[in-house]
């Protein structure tokens, strides 16, 4: 049996290991520079979004490897939000997370989030993948946006919300694909590629 490692401090991340039955270590990345990396691959020519998410956690993996059992598999992932061709990230502060949900509001986009498995100290042991889910917003209020704003806690979020807290109940109006990918983590196509990645 694999030791599972996940490289991510976040809380949706671990409830959803913890709930697919997976018995993990939470092994946090630390240092890796999201937006230095995110702008470097932008200003390539021809880029596909979803290269950033994908990145990320490749390098999220990688900084957690030497810390890690040679033999472990390191899961590692990475989520944006994209809304008319353009990335929006984690906010850095409460009115950013409200103009980004204005924004959101009346609007439909697209959740990537990219994920890696690495085998610790096994050479060519990694896999990359992606998945893409599309989110409906009904039109939000301003008291609705600035309510869940001071309430919950959207600055650690992609896109400034969470589609398993308030907003979500209230806000979303559909959605097209993995309803998990959108809380940070395609938990089908992670079982099913965990499955194939534990014969590497």
């Amino acid at each position: 049996m694999s030791r599972y490692i996940l490289a991510s401090a976040s809380p949706r991340r671990q409830f959803l290991l913890k709930e697919a039955g997976i018995d993990f270590e939470c092994v946090p990345s630390i240092g890796v520079d999201e937006e230095y990396i995110a702008t470097q691959i932008l200003e390539r020519n021809n880029v596909e979004l979803y290269w950033i998410p994908e990145t990320l956690a490749k390098e999220k993996a990688r900084e957690v490897e030497s810390r890690v059992e040679k033999g472990s598999i390191i899961i590692s992932a990475d989520t944006i939000v994209v809304l008319d061709g353009k990335i929006l990230g984690k906010p850095k502060s409460e009115q950013e997370a409200v103009e980004m949900l204005r924004k959101l509001s009346a609007h439909k986009h697209t959740v990537i989030t990219g994920v890696c498995l690495l085998k610790a100290g096994v050479p060519g042991a990694i896999s990359m993948f992606n998945v893409k889910t599309e989110v409906n917003f009904k039109r939000l209020r301003e008291e609705q946006i600035q309510h869940y704003v001071q309430t919950y806690q959207p600055l650690d979020k992609a896109g400034a919300y969470g589609i398993q807290e308030w907003i979500g109940y209230y806000g979303v109006s559909g959605i097209n694909g993995c309803f998990y990918n959108v809380m940070g983590l395609p938990l089908s196509a992670l079982m099913e590629e965990l499955e194939r990645f534990e014969g590497v």
